[in-house]
């Protein structure tokens, strides 16, 4: 099930709308409650903030509690567009009140992911549970494995994520994990250096792209920021 959803979003392309260029649309994977930490919530506004000044549209995971709802509000209320994309049967559990922006209800889990790389130029993860972890983790999968070059980041909130970054060197040090693909998303504290960081390393793979399809063999720029270029198989 999960391959053929994979298979999928590569024969479409993986695309937001026409070919490689700016980010335009961010997916956000976060969870879908607040945390304990105050910090959380105030990363979750600051990113909303942070995608409305630079004029970023959002895909989220369609819920309206925690951090989910919190970053999609401050989406939606600035005037960019929301879409939410939610499982038929985490309708009832996941969004409650106000749901905002397009509400797009899918068969499952696995169709939920694809649909939203699908409209997404670009990846986020805020803080979050196993749902958030797994989501960040298959789109990073998909990055190596060269189903799709779009960049991934952590927004790292109060080193949320040092454990896990942790479990990726022990990774690298046991030999399960190559170095190329170590650095395959980009990391940064703050919502406006992380999307800094992505826009660049859009930036290079569209680079990446032009040169690949120009055969001029530029091959990689050396940026795992990039999202690691991969031959297509």
């Amino acid at each position: 099930m999960e391959e053929n959803q994979a298979k999928s979003f590569a024969e479409t392309g993986g695309d937001s709308g026409g070919g490689r260029g700016p980010v335009r649309t961010i997916c956000v994977f976060c969870g879908s409650r607040p945390g304990n930490r105050p910090s959380f919530s105030a990363a979750a506004l600051d990113l909303g903030k942070q995608l409305l000044e630079r004029q970023i549209n959002l895909v989220y995971g369609g819920g309206s509690g925690g951090l989910m709802g919190l970053v999609s509000k401050a989406v939606y209320e600035g005037g960019r567009h929301v879409l939410g994309v939610i499982p038929s049967a985490l309708l009832p559990e996941e969004v409650s009140g106000e749901t905002l922006g397009e509400v797009k209800v899918v068969r499952d889990m696995h169709e939920r992911k694809a649909e939203m790389a699908k409209h997404a130029d670009a990846f986020i993860a805020l803080p979050g549970g196993y749902g958030t972890i797994e989501e960040l983790l298959e789109i990073i999968a998909w990055a190596q494995l060269g189903i799709h070059n779009k960049p991934v980041g952590l927004l790292n909130v109060d080193g949320y994520y040092n454990s896990l970054l942790s479990l990726f060197d022990k990774g690298f040090e046991e030999g399960f994990i190559d170095a190329k693909a170590r650095n395959i998303f980009v990391l940064a504290d703050t919502a406006a250096e992380l999307l800094t960081k992505l826009t660049e390393a859009a930036r290079v793979a569209a680079e990446d792209d032009d040169a690949a399809a120009g055969g001029g063999g530029g091959g990689e720029k050396g940026s795992a920021a990039a999202g690691a270029k991969r031959k297509r198989s």
